[in-house]
C-alpha cells in the first residue's frame, strides 16, 4: 500500500447479465461470514445484445427501457445495504438512467427509506442520426460514477457505462486518482473485467470445472480488493461454491479482450503487462498493470432492427441421414421464398447406435427477411405440410413458432465532444464531468503471434486433445469471435510449464487456425501473445456475421467455441505430457 494512502476498496459483483441470479445481490450483502463486508455492491446487466432487448421494451412503452430485475433486487436488499453502508452501482439503467432512478426512489418511499439515488447519462447518441439505429450508446467511463459517490450519492445507475466502469468508478472515487493516474486505472480496469461478468471468475463456464472444490453449491460471485495503487486481490464469500484460482481468474481475463491493448474512456491498459499469483486459498493477486492515456475518441454500441426470422428442426433418425437430408432440403427449399436460408450440416449418428436419440441428428433451417410475411405463417405452413409427405420418421423438435424480429449490432467511433458525460445527483444537480486531455494514438497494437514462429525442433509426439493441459474460453464481439487459450496450472514444473506455453504459442498459428477450426478456413484471423499469462487469444473475424442476434450459427454467441477448439487432436511432444 502506498504511504498514507487508504485501505483497500472491497468491490463485489451480484450481476453478470441482464437474468443473472435474482438472489445474487442479497447473498453478496450477507454473505461475508469472515467478518469483512463489502463497500461497493456492483451489478452488470448490459451487453450488446440487451441494448437491443431494451430498446424493443421502449417501442412498446418509452418508460422501460432499463433493468426491471434490479428494481426487484433493490426493493428486497435496500435496507440491507443502507444498514451495512454498501454503496450499490450498476449499470441497470439502460436506454434510461433517469427513469431508473425515478423508479428506485418511488420503490424506497414505500418502504419507508430515503437514500440518496444519482444517475448517469450523456451516453445516448441516438441524436447524431447513425443510420437504422434504434438505440446507440457511447461507452463512458468511471469519472461520472466518482463523481457521484464524491457527490453522497447511496446509489448510482448508468446507461451504457464499460462494464469495468463500475468498477473504476469507486476506486476512483475512494483513493482520489486523477485522470492521469493511468497504471491505478489501468489496474482497476483489470480488477473490473475480471468480476464484471459474475461467477465467471469463479468457476463458472471455466473448462478446469472437473477440478472445482464444492460443485454441490452455487457458485459464489467475486469480490475484488483494490488497493491504492490500482493493485488488486480477487476473492469471494467463505462458505459460496466454486473457487478463485489463477485459471478462473485467467478465464475471464482473456473473456472477449481482442488485442494486447485494452481500449476504455479513461485509459489503455496494457494487457501483456498482467502478473497474477495465487496468494492465498480463493486469493488471487493482480499486479503490475501499465496503462497510457485512453484513445481519442468513444466506441458506440450501434443495433438497428435488421429483419424478421424463424427456424425449424427437424430429427434425422437411422440410415440414409444425408439423403433424407438432401430430400426435405428439396422439397422445403423450393416452396421458401425468403431472403436468406440457412441450413446446418447434417453429421451422421454412429451406427448401430443403442437408443434411439443417439440414432439421430438434428438438421435446422432457418430464414430471415425485411419483411415478417416469408417467413412467417408462409413458412411453417411450409415446413408443417411435409409431416406426412417426405422422408421416413419425419419429426421436429418443437412446432415452428411465429416469426420473430432481429437486430444487427455494429460498432461506431465518435468524437468526445459530440458526447456530455453528466451527473444527475440525488438532489437534481447536474454536474458534467471533463473530457481528458491526454491521448494515445491509434495504431497497431504489438502482441501479434510472428510467423513463422521460432520453436523447438520436432520430437516424438503423441496425438491427443488440444485440452489435455490447455483451457479455454470463448465469447463474441459483434460479428466476431474472441478465443483465449491458455496453459493450464495444473503443478508440473516451471520448465514444463514453460515449454507447453511456447509449443501452445507456435501451434496458434493465423494461418493453421483452419484446420482446427474449418469454419475459419476463409476468415481472418488474429492471434495475439500474452506470455505474462501463458495465453494466447485468437480473433476470428466475422464467424458471426452480423453478430449474435442476427447470426444463423448454433451457437450465436461463440460459448463453446473454444470447447470444440480444445477437443481437436492435436500433435503434442512426449516431453510436455
Amino acid at each position: 500500500m502506498i504511504e498514507g494512502s487508504r485501505p483497500a476498496l472491497r468491490i463485489g459483483n451480484c450481476s453478470g447479465f441482464y437474468g443473472d441470479r435474482l438472489g445474487a445481490m442479497r447473498e453478496m450483502l450477507e454473505g461475508a461470514v469472515d467478518g469483512q463486508g463489502l463497500d461497493v455492491l456492483t451489478g452488470d446487466y448490459l451487453a450488446e445484445l440487451t441494448m437491443l432487448i431494451l430498446g424493443k421494451d421502449q417501442l412498446k412503452d418509452a418508460s422501460l427501457g432499463y433493468a426491471r430485475t434490479f428494481v426487484r433486487q433493490v426493493e428486497d436488499c435496500l435496507g440491507l445495504a443502507l444498514e451495512r453502508g454498501v454503496k450499490i452501482v450498476a449499470n441497470a439503467g439502460g436506454l434510461n438512467p433517469a427513469g431508473l432512478a425515478d423508479k428506485l426512489r418511488e420503490v424506497a418511499g414505500g418502504l419507508g427509506l430515503d437514500p440518496a439515488v444519482a444517475h448517469v447519462e450523456g451516453d445516448d447518441v441516438r441524436h447524431l442520426s447513425f443510420d437504422g439505429a434504434l438505440t446507440a450508446n457511447a461507452y463512458l467511463g468511471g469519472f461520472g460514477i466518482a463523481a457521484a459517490l464524491t457527490g453522497g450519492a447511496d446509489i448510482v445507475v448508468t446507461g451504457r457505462v464499460t462494464d469495468a466502469s463500475l468498477v473504476v468508478g469507486p476506486a476512483i472515487a475512494h483513493h482520489g486518482w486523477t485522470a492521469t493516474s493511468y497504471d491505478e486505472l489501468a489496474g482497476a480496469v483489470v480488477a473490473g473485467h475480471v468480476i464484471e461478468c459474475g461467477a465467471q471468475a469463479t468457476g463458472g463456464n471455466f473448462s478446469g470445472f472437473l477440478s472445482l472444490p464444492r460443485r454441490d453449491r452455487p457458485l459464489g460471485f467475486p469480490v475484488a480488493e483494490v488497493a491504492a495503487d490500482g493493485s488488486s486481490v480477487i476473492t469471494r464469500h467463505d462458505g459460496t461454491g466454486g473457487a478463485v484460482t489463477v485459471d478462473t481468474v485467467t478465464a475471464q481475463l482473456v473473456y472477449e479482450i481482442q488485442s494486447t491493448r485494452y481500449l476504455g474512456p479513461d485509459v489503455t491498459v496494457h494487457l501483456d503487462s498482467v502478473c497474477l499469483e495465487q496468494v492465498g486459498e480463493d486469493r488471487v493477486a493482480i499486479s503490475g498493470v501499465v496503462g497510457e492515456a485512453p484513445p481519442e475518441r468513444l466506441k458506440v454500441c450501434v443495433n438497428e432492427l435488421g429483419g424478421w426470422r424463424n427456424s425449424v428442426e427437424l430429427v434425422l433418425t437411422g440410415l440414409d441421414v444425408e439423403a433424407k437430408a438432401a430430400w426435405v432440403r428439396d422439397q422445403l427449399g423450393s416452396r421458401l421464398t425468403a431472403a436468406e436460408v440457412a441450413w446446418s450440416e447434417v453429421t451422421p449418428p454412429p451406427a448401430d447406435a443403442p437408443t434411439e436419440e443417439a440414432a439421430s441428428t438434428l438438421l435446422r433451417c432457418t430464414v430471415k427477411d425485411p419483411s415478417p410475411d416469408p417467413v412467417g405463417r408462409a413458412f411453417t405452413s411450409a415446413a408443417v405440410e411435409l409431416a406426412l409427405a417426405s422422408y421416413p420418421g419425419f419429426t421436429m423438435t418443437a412446432p415452428p413458432g411465429p416469426a420473430t424480429p432481429y437486430g444487427v449490432y455494429r460498432a461506431e467511433y465518435v468524437d468526445r465532444s459530440d458526447v456530455t458525460h453528466t451527473v444527475v445527483h440525488a438532489d437534481g444537480r447536474r454536474e458534467v464531468v471533463a473530457d481528458p486531455t491526454s491521448f494515445t494514438p491509434a495504431e497497431e497494437a504489438p502482441g501479434a503471434r510472428p510467423s513463422p514462429y521460432p520453436g523447438r525442433p520436432d520430437v516424438l509426439t503423441r496425438r491427443l486433445p488440444l485440452g489435455t493441459f490447455v483451457h479455454a474460453r470463448s465469447g463474441d464481439k459483434g460479428g466476431d469471435a474472441n478465443v483465449g487459450l491458455w496453459v493450464a496450472h495444473d503443478g508440473v514444473d516451471r520448465d514444463v510449464y514453460d515449454a507447453r506455453v511456447q509449443w501452445l504459442f507456435k501451434m496458434m498459428s493465423p494461418k493453421g487456425i483452419g484446420a482446427l477450426l474449418p469454419e475459419a478456413a476463409d476468415l481472418d484471423v488474429e492471434v495475439w501473445l500474452l506470455p505474462h499469462l501463458g495465453a494466447v487469444n485468437l480473433v476470428v473475424h466475422g464467424l458471426l456475421g452480423q453478430g449474435v442476434a442476427a447470426s444463423t450459427r448454433f451457437d450465436p454467441q461463440a460459448k463453446g467455441l473454444g470447447e470444440w477448439l480444445r477437443s481437436r487432436t492435436v500433435s503434442i511432444e512426449e516431453s510436455l505430457l
